[in-house]
């Protein structure tokens, strides 16, 4: 058996069945990759910001209670 047999074969195995696969799946996850967020997920990050500035909201409001009622509180927590 020469060489070429040995190495020759396996690789017009590889070439045929295994390299359009690999290729095929490459650039479907990039694909995937590149459409950004699906709509849920985007649907999910809007809430998530929105329930954040709701409690930024609150934050400053508790901080203005706190301010109004002990402005001495922020002194004793630092």
């Amino acid at each position: 058996m020469e060489i070429s047999e040995v190495i020759g074969i396996p690789f017009i195995l590889f070439m045929i069945f295994v390299a359009p696969i690999w290729v095929i799946m490459h650039y479907r996850s990039k694909n995937k990759m590149g459409q950004g967020l699906s709509d849920q997920e985007l649907a999910q990050l809007n809430d998530l910001a929105h329930r954040a500035e709701k409690m930024a909201d609150r934050i400053k409001t508790l901080e203005a209670i706190l301010d109004a009622e002990s402005p001495k509180w922020r002194s004793q927590h630092d």
